[in-house]
C-alpha cells in the first residue's frame, strides 16, 4: 500500500473535537445504569472496547496481530498503561463524584501535557499556546470553582482519583508524539508502517490490563441486559473509534494542541449532563465555557494565520 501524506493541520483538529465530542458522553451514559456499581462499570466497558478492537483490528491485519502484540516494544507498552490508567480511573471517579468535578480535575491536562513535551521531547511552544492555556484554565477554575468548594470528603476522594486521568493522559500524549510522527502513515487509518511501533496495540493493551485489573473487583456482576447495553455502547462508541482517531490525529497536531483542544470534553460532557442527567452547568459554568471555547478558537485561528504566512513565504 502506498503512503500518503499526514494529515491536515485542520483535518486533524477537527477529528480531534469530534474525539471529545465521543468522549464526553461517558458521563451522562453512566448516570443511566440501573444496577452496575463503580468496578463493574470500568471492567465491561475495558470489556467491550477489547473486543471491538480486537475485531476491528484483527479484521484490517489477520491473526498475526495477536502474534505479535506480546513482542510490541517498549513504546507500545508505556502508551498502553497510560491507556490501561485512563480507562480505569475515569469510569471510577464518575462513580464517586459528579461529571463537573471529573472533569474539573482532567482540564489540568494541557498544561501538564506542555510542560512534558518540554522537558521530554525539548519542544519549545508558541506565545500562543501558553496563552490559550492559561487563558482556559482561567475558564475552567471559573465554571466549577463553587462547586469544588462544596465537595464532599466522597467527592473529593473521586477528584483524588480522576487526577490520575490527566497525569497519564499527558504522558501518553508525550509518547504518542514522540513514536507516531516518525514518519507519514499510511491512507488506512489501522494499518502502521512496519518501521513505526503499532500504537493502535497500545490502545488494544490498555483494555486488556484494565479489564483484568478490574475483573476481580468488579465480582459478582449486578449489571442487567439495559446496563450491559448501554455499557456496549460505552466500550466501542464512546471509548473505542475515539482512542484509534486519537492515535490518528496525534501524528499531526503538536502534543499540547492535542491536549488544549481535549478541553472540549469539559464543555460537551457538562452539555450531556445538563440535557440528558439533569445536572444544571448554572451560569458560571456557561460563562466559564465560553473563555475556554474562546481560548480554542483564538489559538487555532494564531495557528492557521501562521501556516498561512509560512505557505506565502
Amino acid at each position: 500500500m502506498d503512503a500518503t501524506p499526514s494529515l491536515t493541520h485542520a483535518r486533524a483538529a477537527f477529528g480531534m473535537v469530534v474525539v471529545t465530542l465521543l468522549w464526553s458522553t461517558a458521563g451522562v451514559v453512566s448516570r443511566s445504569l440501573q444496577a452496575a456499581e463503580s468496578f463493574e462499570v470500568t471492567f465491561f466497558r475495558s470489556l467491550f472496547n477489547l473486543a471491538g478492537l480486537g475485531l476491528a483490528l484483527t479484521w484490517r491485519r489477520g491473526w498475526v496481530l495477536w502474534a505479535e502484540l506480546l513482542r510490541s516494544p517498549r513504546v507500545v507498552w508505556m502508551s498502553g498503561a497510560c491507556w490501561a490508567v485512563m480507562f480505569t480511573a475515569f469510569m471510577v471517579a464518575l462513580t464517586m463524584t459528579r461529571v463537573a468535578n471529573v472533569l474539573v480535575t482532567m482540564a489540568i491536562s494541557p498544561l501538564l501535557t506542555a510542560v512534558f513535551a518540554r522537558v521530554f521531547l525539548h519542544h519549545r511552544q508558541p506565545p500562543r499556546t501558553w496563552v490559550a492555556i492559561a487563558v482556559a484554565g482561567v475558564g475552567i477554575a471559573w465554571m466549577f470553582g463553587r462547586s469544588m468548594q462544596t465537595a464532599d470528603a466522597r467527592s473529593l476522594v473521586g477528584m483524588a482519583v480522576a487526577f490520575a486521568v490527566p497525569l497519564s493522559t499527558a504522558l501518553n500524549y508525550t509518547v504518542l508524539q514522540h513514536a507516531g510522527r516518525a514518519q507519514p502513515v499510511a491512507d488506512d487509518s489501522l494499518q502502521t508502517p512496519a518501521s513505526q511501533p503499532d500504537l493502535f496495540s497500545a490502545v488494544l493493551i490498555g483494555a486488556a490490563i484494565s479489564a483484568l485489573v478490574t475483573l476481580p473487583l468488579a465480582w459478582p456482576f449486578k449489571a442487567n441486559a439495559h446496563d450491559l447495553g448501554l455499557l456496549l455502547g460505552l466500550g466501542i462508541v464512546q471509548l473505542a473509534i475515539p482512542c484509534l482517531l486519537l492515535v490518528r490525529v496525534s501524528r499531526a497536531l503538536p502534543a499540547p494542541e492535542v491536549a488544549l483542544i481535549g478541553l472540549l470534553e469539559v464543555i460537551f460532557g457538562v452539555l450531556w449532563a445538563w440535557v440528558g442527567a439533569g445536572e444544571s452547568p448554572g451560569s458560571s459554568a456557561l460563562v466559564g465555557g465560553g473563555i475556554v471555547v474562546g481560548a480554542l478558537v483564538f489559538n487555532e485561528w494564531l495557528s492557521l494565520r501562521g501556516r498561512q504566512a509560512a505557505s506565502a513565504a
